[in-house]
């Protein structure tokens, strides 16, 4: 979702009608259109708001920034748009100071980010999320999906590929009253069940409880629109309360083994976390062993075992989540209110071939932008707006890899690239590391064409199951120990294990991988250096929220966007507009348009 400003355009226009009805909203399509060549959308933004205020009923319209002159008899109505004015009422709020850890009062500085003061306010702007404008009391103040609703404005009988609709989405609380404030985290997407079709659709926020939606029109046929709401405003500010607080919602375990006083063998389980600001997330148990890591400044930390040393720390585990929630914030994320769609506009869209086409003939390269739409399903199969892709063979996948090493870092959603091309590529066979075979780290090899594909989990934290930790390594680290070169791959993901904690801590991880990823790419600038951000999952809860990974993947994308070299590979498009079941493991349909669209970076058309 995106809270977006809006540029100076001014428009005057005469209508001859007396009342603000649905007949203005086609009028004003007809009329502004020419004036608002060339300005973003601005013919969007002005229904938006006239369809926004008409909802409302709000007779103050020059308090939005519209002025309006009534001349009697004549019903003659005089619009004046000022977008300046409205984007000073939709503009973000100045920058928040450096966030706090809220237990321990210790503030987190940009040096420990590993950025400067610059960059930290322009990632809290790309962060920025508005949110209520007072202390909700009462569940039935916050939004509901039952109440909330969505509209197509002025919906024709048919449409051409390559148009646009315009969506409207009206939030309303659990007492049918219209919400004042934004920060409701709406999904939206056109479909087509039976064609297997659908786009994602970016939602607007005007933070005054109203929302809109561009929605691309991308295959000749019939589609539908569908938004849900994922949480309501009030659900966020308490998702945020807590990622940006100390408290530690994932534990994790450290297995000691070593002789003991008796000089028998023995093995001590205890408590670890990660140490962020001056003493951590730590709150309880003897206190503690420390392991920084001298290139990332990394510090874990476990609580001191009973009768081992810390040298004795052998194996990780994922431990216990534990809920912050209180009885009241606990209302707030009932499955009745978390993720579910809201009413709306019905009917069928029809849309009708085009003459003009669609798509692009960029050859995929490294520095392209993703646009909203980044592409589209048509029966199962992603078409890409971002550059030419093309779908794979097994055959066509190894001569793509032929003389290739990649190196694959992250979490399980990178392993399934691995598992993926474990089963597609001929003669890739696996070697016996003697590693658990969901934790890693991993190695396939085809000698024929010396194909080589690695992958390793990264480092701590990290929520797999038990496994040493000298196989735990950070992924800035791993990527300095790569020599690079154009029959090189380096492709990594870090989102899904990092949501339970702080965000300046993500920008700590991200700012020591874009340090290494930078040094590679300057010994050996050939080298295909791959990020893939974070997608949907399953879960929607105070643990694991889309919401969470949304933020993470703006953080990564924008510290990214200036490094030359990298390609950004968004995969939130791809999970989110997808029929198929949302979980933090994608649908093998969707892995399958994941690789291809990864193969035509690394072999592009």
């Amino acid at each position: 979702m995106v809270h977006r400003d809006t540029s100076q355009v001014q428009t005057l226009l005469t209508l001859s009608s007396g009342a603000v009805g649905g007949a203005v909203l086609s009028i004003l399509m007809v009329h502004l259109t020419p004036h608002c060549r060339g300005h973003n959308g601005q013919l969007s933004h002005l229904i938006r708001r006239l369809v926004q205020l008409r909802v409302r009923g709000d007779q103050q319209l020059c308090h939005s920034g519209l002025g309006l002159s009534v001349y009697g008899g004549l019903g003659l109505i005089v619009w004046r748009l000022n977008c300046l004015q409205i984007g000073g009422l939709l503009a973000p709020p100045d920058p928040k100071p450096v966030l706090r850890n809220n237990s321990t009062s210790s503030t987190i500085s940009v040096f420990d980010m590993g950025i400067n003061d610059e960059e930290w306010e322009r990632l809290q702007k790309a962060l920025n999320w508005p949110g209520p404008d007072q202390e909700i009391t009462q569940l039935n103040l916050s939004t509901s999906p039952f109440h909330s609703a969505f509209s197509i404005v002025g919906l024709k009988e048919s449409y051409k590929v390559g148009e646009n609709i315009s969506v409207i989405i009206t939030a309303r609380d659990h007492n049918n009253n219209l919400k004042t404030y934004g920060g409701d985290f709406f999904k939206a997407k056109l479909f087509n069940s039976e064609l297997k079709a659908n786009v994602y659709g970016e939602v607007v926020d005007h933070r005054n409880g109203t929302y809109s939606v561009e929605l691309l029109l991308p295959w000749e046929g019939q589609a539908k629109v569908f938004v849900r709401l994922e949480h309501s405003s009030e659900v966020v500010q308490i998702l945020k309360k807590y990622r940006d607080s100390s408290f530690p919602r994932s534990h994790y375990i450290g297995h000691f083994e070593g002789l003991g006083p008796d000089e028998k063998r023995i093995r001590e389980a205890v408590q670890c976390n990660i140490k962020w600001g001056a003493v951590g997330s730590w709150r309880r148990g003897n206190c503690c062993c420390e392991y920084k890591d001298k290139k990332t400044a990394t510090v874990w930390q476990c609580e001191k075992p009973n009768k081992l040393s810390c040298d004795n720390l052998v194996y990780h585990s994922k431990g216990s989540l534990e809920n912050p929630l209180n009885s009241f914030e606990k209302q707030f994320f009932g499955k009745p209110l978390t993720n579910v769609p809201i009413t709306g506009d019905g009917q069928i869209i029809n849309v009708l071939p085009s003459t003009t086409g669609i798509g692009t003939t960029e050859r995929c390269r490294s520095g392209l932008k993703t646009p909203i739409p980044a592409g589209f399903y048509f029966k199962d199969v992603w078409k890409s707006f971002v550059c030419n892709t093309r779908q794979f063979s097994s055959a066509q996948m190894g001569n793509c890899l032929k003389k290739k090493i990649v190196y694959m870092m992250g979490d399980s959603t990178m392993r399934q690239w691995f598992e993926f091309f474990e089963k597609k590529v001929p003669g890739l066979k696996r070697m016996n590391l003697f590693t658990p075979r969901l934790a890693g780290p991993l190695m396939a090899v085809e000698l024929e064409s010396n194909i080589i594909i690695h992958w390793r989990p990264h480092s701590v934290p990290l929520r797999f199951t038990i496994m040493p930790m000298t196989d735990l390594h950070y992924i800035a680290n791993e990527i300095d120990k790569i020599a690079g070169g154009p029959h090189v791959i380096v492709v990594f993901t870090i989102i899904a294990h990092m949501v339970f904690h702080p965000v300046t801590f993500f920008v700590h991880k991200v700012a020591k991988i874009r340090q290494s990823v930078v040094e590679l790419l300057s010994r050996a600038p050939q080298t295909t250096v791959v990020i893939k951000s974070g997608n949907t999952a399953g879960l929607k809860d105070i643990f694991q929220s889309d919401w969470y990974a949304l933020q993470l993947n703006t953080v990564i994308r924008e510290m990214f966007t200036d490094i030359d070299g990298v390609i950004y590979f968004d995969v939130w498009q791809m999970t989110s507009c997808h029929y198929s079941i949302e979980n933090v493991h994608p649908a093998p349909v969707v892995i399958a348009n994941e690789i291809n669209m990864f193969l035509s970076h690394v072999c592009p058309a």
